[in-house]
């Protein structure tokens, strides 16, 4: 199934939606259909995981609605099937404020997980924008992955492009809970 086919987005609503995307497995395992169709086979050597563990993971995501079988095929008596994503685009609800954010951690652990001698650009930029400001970079950095995902070729290498434009809380409005214990330990002793 090319991917022109698919619907352009699917709208991750439901705890078994959210469940299935927020494991990191799950997550690669899209990763691997993101562009072309795979069997379970296939998708078990891509992520390095055993057959039976690939199965149960795609079977999951098939039962969300997250993937589908877009094709089969008979081998040697046994069916083989073919799973693709639902949509080109996961939207994931804003996790809401003190929420892990399960795209970002996802892309984090894969940057970790990259080789250290492989390309990558990591680069983090503090700005000072005023509100249109903010709206225009945002939309000309959503502009450059929608151009560079429209060029994608499923025979290239995978890359990965994550952006996170955003406010950061000031001291004043981050919880307590979110401080790490060691700094609320310091926080409290220079409050005594």
């Amino acid at each position: 199934m090319p991917s022109d086919d698919l619907p352009e987005t699917f709208h991750v609503t439901t705890d078994e939606q959210l469940r299935a995307v927020s494991n990191l497995t799950r997550h690669r395992i899209m990763a691997v259909l993101r562009f072309e169709p795979a069997t379970i086979t296939q998708i078990a050597e891509r992520v390095g995981l055993a057959k039976g563990s690939s199965s149960y993971h795609v079977r999951l995501l098939e039962r969300a609605g997250l993937v589908k079988v877009v094709r089969t095929r008979k081998v040697r008596g046994v069916t083989e099937r073919y799973y693709a994503m639902a949509a080109r685009t996961l939207v994931l609800p804003d996790p809401g404020e003190g929420a892990p954010d399960v795209l970002m951690r996802h892309a984090v652990a894969d940057l970790e997980a990259a080789p250290v001698d492989s390309d990558r650009q990591v680069r983090m930029t503090h700005l000072r924008l005023d509100e249109q400001q903010f709206a225009e970079l945002g939309a000309r950095l959503q502009a450059l992955a929608d151009e560079y995902r429209e060029l994608s070729d499923p025979s290239l290498p995978d890359a990965s492009f994550m952006f996170a434009l955003f406010r950061p809380a000031t001291h004043a409005q981050t919880p307590a809970s979110h401080t790490p214990p060691a700094a609320r330990a310091q926080t409290e002793e220079d409050a005594k």
